[in-house]
């Protein structure tokens, strides 16, 4: 569950959008586990995409 936490919180301080890469970068997360929490918290709303490949937390 750390890596959930650590990328919720990662779009929770974001000031603007960011890709799975960026995130990565951000967290020192592999992309891969970076992408498996996304797509979990795409399936729960709490990311949203206002362009694509790009996300940020839902307001």
């Amino acid at each position: 569950m750390e890596s959930y936490d650590a990328v919720l919180a990662y779009f929770e301080k974001a000031a603007e959008p960011a890709n799975a890469g960026k995130v990565a970068d951000a967290t020192g997360l592999d992309k891969k586990e970076v992408n498996k929490v996304m797509t979990k918290l795409k399936k729960e709303e709490k990311i949203v995409s206002p362009k694509r490949c790009y996300w940020e937390i839902k307001k």
